[in-house]
């Protein structure tokens, strides 16, 4: 049975780029039905006591009738769980350490480059999903987004970075300026955190 992770910071830590609002909502009620709802899905199944990550390496193996619920919430469970992770307080100029910067300029030519991308990623994902930093089994890196809480690691592919672009992520603050919103995110992305994930 999956529960729901404890933030690594207070409500208001990420405030004014995401505020204590949004963050008592997407934690405490959005990630917390995911969880409450792939625990049912799976229950009494062989899948029940398995890590997230191999339930979605595995979804074709699920039994039909709930595969799309799993994909769906436990998907929204294993997303939620990394973006959390990379977020902390704002920071002007928030930068990441000579390492990933080097990583960053080899893949996408440039630390903006890579900004640029994931931002273009995010705005043009119709509806709701996610933009991500990836890296495949060939160990390169790659910008792509998924639709609704598809996960990376149904394709085989380890998460580094991801950022919601679900309404809820951002509407109570930036209202429909998704654009306005994913400039300020960059503020609170913890590079320590993706520079362990990249290593």
């Amino acid at each position: 049975m999956y529960k729901l992770p404890d933030l690594p910071y207070d409500y208001d830590a990420l405030e004014p780029v995401i505020s204590k609002k949004i963050m008592e909502l997407h934690h405490g009620k959005h990630h917390a039905a995911y969880v409450n709802n792939v625990n049912k899905a799976l229950a009494g199944t062989a899948f029940e006591d398995k890590p997230i990550e191999e339930v979605l390496k595995n979804l074709p193996g699920l039994p039909e009738n709930i595969r799309m619920a799993v994909q769906n919430n436990g998907g929204g469970h294993a997303n939620h769980t990394l973006f959390w992770q990379i977020m902390r307080a704002p920071r002007e100029n928030n930068q990441p350490s000579n390492a990933v910067m080097n990583k960053l300029k080899s893949s996408f030519g440039g630390f903006q480059e890579f900004k640029d991308k994931i931002n273009q990623t995010g705005m043009t994902r119709f509806g709701s999903g996610w933009s991500w930093l990836v890296k495949k089994a060939d160990g390169n890196l790659s910008i792509y987004s998924t639709a609704n809480q598809d996960s990376p690691i149904m394709d085989g592919h380890t998460p580094i970075l991801g950022v919601d672009v679900w309404e809820h992520a951002y509407y109570l603050d930036y209202l429909n300026d998704r654009a306005a919103y994913l400039s300020a995110w960059w503020q609170v992305v913890n590079w320590d955190e993706v520079e362990k994930m990249l290593r």
